[in-house]
């Protein structure tokens, strides 16, 4: 089989997975009666009771059953400083390229026999490196000093309160600290349903 067959084949699969999660209730595509927000999803009524099982039960295997953990629930915002120091400003990254021909847009890494993947043209821009983090404004004036992120990852905000459970449980090292919650990156190409999207939760030790 070639190669086309079989990306043609698992697109098939793939695309009658989302259109069964869609009919049984699992998972919607956001904002779908307006045309829809790519790598944006939306639980449904079988979806969310499936995900909160899988929460609950992750939390009370890692948390409740352990006297070596405790939990956290920090705010998906995130102080520049903190992504900054982290190295996420600068590293945190994917390398993009453009069609020239058809303005499609895509990961330099993905792209095969340097063509583009819509039109099949040669003519791309070189890559450049895209950050992956959301930016959002952050009080009553938008300038660049009034701006902060929507967390990369849960794991952040661990590192950064863990003097504050120290201090407010009396842990000795060694301990752990978890957090479920929501992570936003600002993916280059969505794809696979939802195995790369830009906003998913995350289970972090």
């Amino acid at each position: 089989m070639s190669t086309n067959e079989n990306k043609f084949k698992t697109n098939a699969t793939m695309n009658d997975i989302v259109a069964l999660c869609k009919r049984r209730g699992f998972i919607f595509q956001n904002s779908d009666i307006y045309g829809g927000l790519q790598g944006i999803y939306d639980y449904g009524p079988l979806g969310v009771e499936l995900k909160n099982n899988l929460k609950s039960s992750w939390w009370k295997s890692i948390v409740h059953e352990r006297d070596d953990v405790e939990g956290l629930d920090a705010s998906i915002i995130t102080h520049p400083l903190t992504l900054k120091y982290s190295g996420h400003e600068t590293t945190f990254s994917d390398p993009m390229s453009d069609c020239l021909k058809c303005n499609h847009r895509m990961r330099s890494d993905h792209i095969i026999d340097g063509k583009c993947d819509n039109c099949k043209s040669t003519d791309l821009t070189p890559p450049r490196q895209f950050n992956l983090m959301f930016k959002s404004n952050f009080g009553p004036v938008e300038n660049d000093k009034s701006f902060v992120y929507l967390r990369p990852e849960t794991a952040q905000s661990i590192f950064t309160n863990f003097m504050n459970v120290v201090d407010s449980t009396s842990r000795k090292v060694p301990f752990g600290i978890a957090q479920i919650g929501k992570a936003f990156r600002n993916e280059v190409t969505p794809r696979n349903f939802i195995f790369r999207v830009r906003e998913f939760e995350q289970m972090e030790l």
